[in-house]
């Protein structure tokens, strides 16, 4: 007999399926009528995107962009801001153009809009799916009130090379993680497109951006096929069955064809295996790039990109300029270029365009939606998660509200760099600095002793060269000698109680271009730091980020340290809650951090070589070694200390011999052994003992993130199927096999408790 809740169930399925059978039916045939009115430039118009002129990444398009709307040859814009200003574009397009065929308007809007959240690499280290979605939903909202439609977010790239800039951009090291992230931020932004504050996700850059070579932007890529599978391509997959309307392709080759222009990517992979329904977007002049790739001249190359299954050119104009001429040259086909347009036509249907054209551009949702305190409330809560405590010996942090305190650093006081890179909207001029929200936080109970100490840099060309702005100039130089600056800081910090040392990096030392083959605090910095170790006062080392840092001497030098990232509009408010322990430190890193450069890449999920290094034995000779240093990291993924302490008890399994229709649970209990409450991320790692492909010493399948009050415990479980098995084998077969397995349940990637599984077909 079917349960009346199950029937219940069905009876809901069925009707939803065909409800969004109906509403497809009628989009198509919506689709399929304007397409018959549409001459071949029309048509090719549609798949031409622009720059506005208004906000750039770069070179800015043509000037004539109004003619080419009103003539039918533009399908959007990207990167203009105010809803005057779109609502103004929009019109040509709606009221002056033959087929009134509305704009898609685009933004990279990537961790907040005017409220920035912490950089995308610090929400992720939030373990917090929710508040993750949350930040995703209030971007969208913004955006969206101010015109935009349409985002290029999330950004998906696996990294595992600190190096790379955009590291800054992602999630970390890890595809469960990233996965689990990427369909968040699609569900924030994206919503089910009923209401004007939903907007369009964007997947980039698909695909494998992040493995550059040397961790330099731009750079070639190679891997094998069931790395790929296993490793690179699962947080793409994530996203577009999240239902992500469109993907942007990457500017690296793959397997030696550049993405924009790879069919087995983006037509086998993408649409046939994966049966993705969006239309996808070139990066930044993608296609002309390709030439410089050795592909051919810009009509080859375009006409390589549409055969691909690129559906839309940004900014280049190769579709515009050449698609034409190929088809009259049998070099692309109608059919293709018919494709296309319906995808990108069929996008703005989605999002409700054709039926309002200025469903975006309410001026009132403009002057109350935008910036709000409310929203920067929420800003700086979900910053505070973010953190991430890398050490605090004796207990020097929480610091006092009373006293004096001497804060340090070249960045204490600076305003453009606290929402991070690619925050093109960002309201600086209302960023909180830390100088602010420590006098915030303290009001006249505390004294505080502000000095520069030194600049980024000592050599200003070199300093240049990483401040170059996106963002209308996040650093001035101080132009006073190093001896003062320094003297001034000592000078403070025997004044003090406590010394607070911002350090780091700027804002634009990460993100696009911006790769740095060394990965330390700058020298002139650190000189800073150990002259203020010598004051002998406790010293608690703020650290601003985009990337993982090799800290090697700071970790045996320093007392505490507290690395902030690039925490968003309200980062001074959100760090001085926790500096003074108003907010406990929660978050854990979700890439590997090195001991040096010359470990990378270094991540927690390598695989075994037939001669591993001996943990915890003195060095071995003809072992996979180095000479000068271990294998180890300096700090693993998913490490991150907190004002309390945890203890975990044995992994209990519910079973140590299951068949294949059977669930596995693990459990284990954690109890806060501190004095105040916390929250702790209880990370789940499973690792295949013998398998048909080599595989790696764990992996990453569960995590849960609890609140403990002083003395709590609480039992965590995780349910286990065979679905958490299964990989890729060598002839990309995703499966799971038999054997034994070990299940690692523990606050991180290195510290883990084991039990072991025997799991039979």
């Amino acid at each position: 007999m079917i349960k009346k809740s199950t029937l219940v169930l069905f009876v809901f399925i069925s009707c939803s399926a065909f409800a969004q059978k109906a509403v497809d039916t009628k989009m198509q045939l919506y689709v399929t009528n304007l397409m018959k009115k549409m001459t071949l430039e029309e048509k090719i118009g549609q798949l031409n995107l622009p720059g506005s002129g208004d906000i750039t990444t770069g070179q800015s398009s043509s000037s004539d962009i109004g003619k080419k709307i009103k003539d039918g040859h533009v399908g959007g814009l990207f990167n203009i801001k105010s809803v005057a200003k779109i609502k103004a574009v929009q019109k040509i397009a709606v009221e002056e153009s033959r087929l009134k065929i509305p704009l898609l308007i685009g933004m990279d809007v990537i961790h907040g809009y005017e409220t920035t959240f912490p950089i995308p690499l610090g929400l992720s280290c939030s373990w917090d799916l929710k508040l993750i979605e949350r930040s995703a939903q209030i971007a969208a909202t913004e955006a969206s009130a101010d015109g935009i439609c349409w985002t290029f977010s999330p950004m998906v790239d696996i990294a595992r090379d600190p190096r790379w800039g955009r590291i800054a951009e992602g999630s970390g090291e890890d595809a469960y993680l990233g996965g689990q992230v990427a369909k968040a931020m699609v569900r924030g932004y994206q919503g089910d497109f009923s209401k004007n504050t939903n907007i369009m996700a964007c997947v980039k850059h698909y695909a494998l951006y992040g493995a550059a070579e040397a961790g330099r932007d731009y750079n070639t890529t190679d891997m094998s096929l069931q790395r790929m599978y296993n490793e690179y391509l699962p947080p793409y997959k994530a996203a577009f069955d999240a239902g992500a309307g469109s993907a942007m392709a990457s500017f690296n080759d793959v397997n030696g064809i550049p993405a924009t222009g790879n069919k087995w990517l983006m037509t086998d992979v993408l649409r046939k295996q994966w049966g993705f329904k969006g239309f996808v977007v070139t990066d930044y002049t993608g296609i002309n790039e390709m030439v410089e790739h050795g592909m051919g001249n810009l009509q080859q190359v375009a006409a390589l990109a549409l055969n691909a299954g690129i559906d839309m050119d940004m900014v280049g104009e190769g579709f515009l300029l050449t698609l034409k001429k190929s088809l009259s040259e049998n070099k692309v086909t109608l059919q293709q270029i018919d494709k296309a347009c319906r995808l990108i036509l069929e996008a703005k249907y989605k999002l409700g365009l054709f039926e309002n054209p200025y469903k975006y551009c309410d001026e009132k949702r403009a002057a109350s939606e935008i910036f709000t305190a409310k929203n920067r409330q929420e800003a700086r809560a979900i910053a505070t998660q973010t953190f991430v405590l890398l050490k605090n010996k004796d207990h020097v942090l929480p610091i006092k509200k009373t006293g004096t305190i001497a804060l340090v650093g070249p960045l204490i006081d600076n305003k453009n760099n606290m929402p991070g890179t690619w925050s093109v909207a960002a309201n600086f001029e209302k960023s909180v600095t830390i100088l602010q929200g420590l006098k915030n936080a303290v009001g006249d109970q505390a004294t505080i002793l502000t000095a520069r100490g030194c600049n980024l840099i000592a050599d200003k060309k070199v300093e240049d060269r990483h401040t170059n702005p996106h963002n209308g100039g996040s650093y001035v130089r101080d132009n006073r000698s190093d001896a003062d600056m320094l003297n001034e800081a000592i000078a403070n910090a025997n004044k003090a109680d406590v010394v607070v040392a911002v350090l780091g990096e700027a804002a634009e030392f990460n993100g696009e271009s911006s790769s740095r083959s060394n990965i330390e605090i700058p020298q002139i910095q650190k000189d800073l730091l150990a002259a203020l170790l010598k004051t002998g006062k406790p010293v608690v080392l703020v650290l601003l980020t985009g990337r993982p840092l090799a800290l090697t001497w700071e970790q045996e030098n320093v007392p505490a340290i507290l690395n902030v990232w690039f925490a968003g509009s309200e980062a001074g408010d959100a760090i001085a809650d926790v500096l003074f322990g108003d907010v406990n430190p929660s978050g854990k890193l979700t890439t590997t951090w090195p001991q040096n450069v010359g470990q990378v890449p270094l991540y927690y999920n390598h695989k075994n070589t037939g001669r591993p290094e001996s943990i915890g034995k003195n060095f071995e000779k003809f072992r996979t070694n180095y000479l000068d240093v271990t294998n180890q990291p300096l700090y693993p993924f998913g490490f991150g200390l907190s004002y309390t302490s945890f203890s975990y008890g044995d992994v209990k399994l519910s079973s140590n011999n299951l068949k294949a229709n059977e669930t596995l649970t693990a459990s284990v209990t954690i109890t806060n052994t501190g004095l105040v409450a916390g929250k702790e991320t209880v990370q789940l790692y499973i690792r295949d003992l013998v398998g048909s492909s080599t595989r790696p010493v764990k992996e990453l399948k569960g995590f849960k993130k609890i609140d403990l009050l002083a003395g709590e415990s609480k039992t965590v479980s995780f349910s286990i199927t065979t679905d958490d098995l299964k990989f890729y084998n060598n002839h990309l077969i995703f499966d799971w096999e038999a054997g034994e397995f070990e299940i690692m349940v523990g606050p991180d990637s290195k510290n883990i408790k084991t039990e072991k599984v025997q799991w039979v077909k």
